[in-house]
């Protein structure tokens, strides 16, 4: 939407050929941002052979366990001209690899790969209202041609120098936002979940540093930024999630009743798995995982961090 309000050509691919042709005919895509009105440039279209076809510029914007998928799917109508980024947050599931390393074993060899991340919910960015996200990838003159093509009058786009930390911020993050909505599910306040976007932040970091990425490169808007828009705010599934549960609601049970997928619930297992491999400390992303897959329970966790020894900061 933010492309095609430039007026732009723009296809929007949706798997669905029932959802494509009702949001296509009717304008809005009523599900998810109701009442927010396409751009007349903007095209819906089940057709992914043709929507490829057509396109110079290809964004891929699906679940992290679809990624591959996608991407197998896609790959035979590519053309060497052809520019190709994703937005989607996390690691791939089962091998935890950056999702570069996967697009980098799928796409033709030499094609330059980047990827957008940063503090972005939908709704907002669809109804024109400020936003700023990052760009990181392997090249610069790539990443510089998806800032002019996503840059509007309240649509920012700065460039990072950081493509690990950039991928591994956007996935880590939504753990991390979980754990801060179950603290506030269980009534601990701010304090509290101040503390835990806080020592989350060191965790990311550690991961990140381990993996080759800087420290710095999580201290901007895919890192910190990220961090606090998915921890503070409800529109953040990830936090709602984590708020149903120290509520004493099931996992399963929340994720029914948020009906979208919750990346922070796969993620936060092959985070915890990453972090073993690396041998790197992460025990908010233990404790929550012992929440979610062993069948702790919320307060248990908390008990078990604030019991840790003390150690410096």
């Amino acid at each position: 939407m933010a492309v095609a309000s430039k007026g732009l050509p723009t296809l929007l691919y949706a798997r669905d050929t029932g959802k494509a042709e009702l949001m296509q005919a009717e304008r809005v895509n009523e599900r998810y941002l109701p009442g927010l009105v396409f751009p007349a440039s903007l095209k819906v279209t089940a057709d992914l052979k043709s929507a490829i076809e057509a396109s110079k510029f290809i964004l891929v914007v699906v679940p992290s366990h679809t990624f591959r998928e996608v991407l197998t799917q896609l790959s035979p109508y590519l053309r060497p001209s052809q520019l190709i980024a994703w937005a989607t947050k996390g690691i791939e599931s089962g091998s935890g690899r950056l999702l570069s390393e996967v697009a980098a074993d799928l796409l033709p060899e030499g094609m330059p790969l980047a990827a957008i991340s940063g503090p972005t919910f939908a709704s907002e960015l669809a109804r024109g209202l400020p936003t700023a996200i990052a760009v990181s990838g392997t090249s610069h003159e790539h990443c510089a041609l998806w800032s002019d093509l996503l840059h509007t009058p309240t649509f920012r786009i700065y460039e990072s120098s950081d493509f690990v930390a950039l991928q591994l911020g956007g996935s880590v993050k939504n753990v991390i936002a979980i754990a801060a909505g179950l603290s506030d599910g269980l009534g601990y306040g701010a304090n509290a979940r101040t503390a835990l976007i806080t020592r989350g932040l060191a965790e990311m970091v550690r991961l990140g540093v381990a993996l080759g990425a800087t420290e710095l490169g999580f201290m901007g808007l895919s890192g910190l930024g990220d961090l606090v828009l998915t921890c503070t705010d409800n529109q953040s599934r990830n936090r709602r999630f984590g708020f149903m549960l120290g509520q004493g609601i099931s996992a399963e049970e929340a994720l029914s009743k948020i009906g979208q997928v919750v990346e922070g619930y796969g993620m936060t297992r092959e985070v915890w798995r990453l972090a073993e491999r690396k041998d790197v400390r992460m025990p908010i992303c233990r404790e929550l995982y012992g929440v979610l897959y062993e069948g702790h329970s919320g307060k248990e966790a908390a008990h078990a961090l604030l019991g840790r020894a003390l150690t410096s900061e």
